[in-house]
């Protein structure tokens, strides 16, 4: 397999004497999808906060395509990292077009003289940039409610248009932090659908979601955070049958968990 396009290598994270994480290791690799899944309070947002530059861990590398990532959220997005949140992050009274414009700011490369006198290299840079967010806006299903403002945006709609937002960096890799969360049944197949499709276009995805069976039929790995420490990791199939993680989901001892395994197996 070739060199990972991110890899997180034994990241911890320690506020005060707090143990948030415990040299968790993860690898994603081109055209991956590979989800975190985790009890509350596992330390998921964490390790995000950790790969986006939000956080300086207190131990531990990240690297994406071979380069350690600086310790700057700015300049992770620039070197290709962008995410959404677990709690809509959008500018309210804002359009949906104009949320996704200042996603693309940071791939804009007018000088400061074109941009005050907004000569011709300033237009053509606002034309361009608004004929991609009008694409982006058209890739995630959002292309009727461009002049919408973002507040009056159903939840659903709110949650595309983050994901908008974050595709208008030109991301390598791309973090969703529980992006189904108060979805519907029909709305959740519709981001798993918009998920593949990112895939496709090249961008590799790393996925924080409680729904485990949207992870399993999504991703070709997952990893499980248990109390900061990285439980277990593999194939949906692998992780799903695990009594580890069985017990840690459902709080029962090693040995019933064995026999949900066991009886689940021979159904």
């Amino acid at each position: 397999m070739s060199a990972p396009v991110l890899c997180a290598s034994e990241v911890s994270m320690v506020f005060g004497g707090l143990v948030a994480l415990d040299s968790v290791s993860l690898e994603l690799h081109s055209g991956q999808i590979v989800g975190l899944i985790g009890p509350n309070g596992a330390g998921k947002t964490t390790f995000f906060n950790c790969l986006t530059g939000l956080y300086v861990p207190t131990k531990g590398r990240v690297e994406l395509s071979g380069s350690v990532l600086p310790k700057d959220p700015a300049k992770v997005t620039v070197a290709g990292i962008a995410r959404t949140f677990q709690n809509i992050r959008l500018f309210p009274s804002m359009t949906a077009l104009e949320n996704v414009l200042v996603g693309r700011h940071i791939r804009t490369k007018q000088g400061p003289l074109s941009t005050l006198l907004h000569g011709p290299s300033f237009r053509h840079g606002e034309r361009a940039a608004r004929s991609r967010a009008q694409e982006l806006l058209a890739f995630v299903g959002l292309s009727t409610v461009h002049d919408e403002l973002a507040r009056n945006l159903p939840y659903g709609d709110q949650r595309r248009l983050e994901i908008a937002r974050a595709l208008a960096t030109e991301p390598t890799v791309l973090l969703l932090d529980e992006p189904t969360a108060g979805m519907n049944p029909q709305e959740t197949e519709a981001t798993r659908q918009l998920i593949f499709a990112i895939r496709d276009t090249g961008v590799s995805v790393v996925v924080i979601e409680h729904d485990t069976k949207f992870i399993f039929s999504l991703c070709d790995r997952v990893s499980v955070l248990v109390q900061g420490r990285l439980l277990v990791q593999g194939s949906p199939e692998e992780v799903r049958g695990d009594p580890r993680v069985i017990e840690a989901y459902l709080g029962k001892p090693p040995e019933e968990v064995a026999e949900i395994v066991e009886e689940a197996e021979n159904e």
